[in-house]
């Protein structure tokens, strides 16, 4: 697979959480490089992970995200998903991380709702 198959932007917001917008495909051949990209992340801001562009996702990419949850959970932050499509969706609710990770519709929901502490 090619490795623009997956499109990466780290980016700071203004109010304090670091975005992590995705695009593309997240599976076996580029989990690696959203491991990576979280590694690199202040660990004292909150995360953000824009998942509006993401066209797939298979058991590697939910472990990615799994990742990043607990990575943020020992910084003594928090994460929060944005706007999943109805296919990712679906494997976030089949494998139950729907539950654990809260996602809203757009960045700004995301990030008001992490500074509110939920």
């Amino acid at each position: 697979m090619p490795e623009y198959a997956l499109t990466i932007e780290v980016r700071v917001h203004p109010v304090g959480a670091t975005v992590v917008v995705l695009a593309g495909e997240l599976d076996y051949h580029t989990a690696p490089r959203l491991h990576r990209a979280v590694e690199r992340t202040a660990e004292t801001l909150p995360l953000v992970l824009d998942l509006t562009l993401l066209s797939f996702c298979d058991s590697l990419g939910v472990a990615e995200l799994l990742f990043a949850f607990r990575r943020t959970r020992i910084a003594g932050t928090s994460l929060a998903l944005v706007g999943t499509t109805p296919d990712v969706g679906r494997l976030l609710a089949m494998t139950g991380v729907d539950r654990v990770l809260p996602c809203h519709d757009t960045v700004e929901d995301a990030i008001a709702a992490l500074h509110r502490g939920g």
